[in-house]
């Protein structure tokens, strides 16, 4: 992480086609590229919940992905971000896909 950038944290669900259609194994290629960590998984109401952690201008940059690019397949009809906040600190490190 950036030294002396602020760093946020959000939880994010994802509605639309997003299950079956690589989603997830994306949304782990860019929380990667932009250098963020967290955790994303499918839900029983089939859309695909997460949270991610990092500096502010990367998780724009994520934000902007998951509701606007998304995994080649997948059609986003809408994207929640819930409880941004400021953190000291990243309370993980990586991103995970979580069955």
């Amino acid at each position: 992480m950036a030294t002396g950038a602020t760093l946020i944290s959000v939880d994010f669900e994802i509605f639309g086609r997003v299950q079956g259609v690589f989603f997830r194994r994306d949304t782990k290629r860019a929380a990667d590229k932009y250098k963020l960590v967290g955790w994303v998984k499918n839900t029983n109401s089939n859309t695909v919940l997460g949270h991610v952690e990092g500096p502010t201008e990367k998780i724009s940059q994520m934000k902007h992905w998951l509701s606007e690019v998304g995994s080649k397949r997948s059609v986003i009809k809408r994207a929640e971000f819930r409880n941004e906040k400021k953190i000291e600190e990243c309370t993980t490190k990586g991103f995970d896909i979580v069955d």
